[in-house]
């Protein structure tokens, strides 16, 4: 047997297919090249064009807060400085955050878990006369201090005119379960918290003259099994205060 003989010839045709093959994949390398260059010129265009500065803070106002005591059953009246947006319904709920905040602090004088979480949302709606059948709770039955009845709360002078005059409005707080959950079971101490929060409203937006409650969007029938949530507060009444503490 032999072995030996012409070497082997390739094909023409497969000539051809190895030059389209080489030829295609140099045309891909070079598109892919310039696809490259390109996304990374936009990819620099936009990182110029993207703005440098930081976003704007909403500059810091003073609040007033009816802080609830335990000791005494007293609301007392601290002013903080808040950076406070200038709508009024995510102004107050930035002015309940900050309430909530200190309830929740380890030395609260009156100690309700959750913070600045437990208030999703406040809407602002007209308020309308009330009937005459309509539950109501005034500010001014506080289990208060002697004399606290006649004592109206304070108003920031630097509050926005916008914010003190029009027409009365009625604020619907709308709570987190988690936080009507985790609230301290009392007569007492349901209603400071809730007096507490009528309060500070009408203290940042005077104009806000009843409040109602709801919890994760819903009517709930009390808040931890006595303070009433299903009738409308009247937050425009007199309530106890002493001299603003920063």
């Amino acid at each position: 047997m032999e072995f030996g003989g012409s070497p082997a010839v390739i094909p023409l045709y497969q000539k051809i297919l190895f030059v389209l093959l080489l030829v295609a994949s140099l045309a891909m390398g070079v598109v892919l090249w310039q696809l490259r260059e390109r996304a990374h010129q936009r990819l620099i265009a936009g990182q110029a064009s993207a703005p440098t500065e930081a976003p704007l803070v909403e500059p810091d106002q003073l609040a007033t807060l009816l802080i609830a005591s335990d000791k005494d059953n007293s609301l007392l009246t601290q002013v903080h400085s808040l950076p406070l947006p200038p709508d009024p319904g995510a102004r107050s709920r930035a002015v309940l955050g900050k309430l909530f905040d200190l309830y929740a602090a380890p030395d609260a004088a009156h100690a309700v878990p959750g913070g600045a979480a437990s208030v999703t949302q406040v809407f602002l709606l007209p308020a309308e006369p009330l009937p005459a059948a309509t539950p109501t709770q005034p500010i001014r039955h506080l289990p208060a201090t002697p004399d606290s009845d006649t004592i109206r709360i304070k108003v920031p002078d630097s509050l926005p005119p916008a914010l003190q005059a029009g027409p009365p409005l009625l604020a619907v707080v709308n709570l987190t379960s988690g936080f009507a959950a985790s609230h301290p079971s009392g007569i007492q101490t349901e209603t400071l918290t809730i007096l507490s929060i009528c309060a500070t409203l009408h203290a940042n937006l005077p104009r806000v003259t009843q409040v109602r409650f709801l919890v994760d969007g819903l009517e709930r029938p009390t808040l931890a099994g006595h303070a009433d949530l299903t009738r409308t507060y009247l937050a425009g009444d007199a309530a106890p205060a002493e001299s603003p503490q920063p």
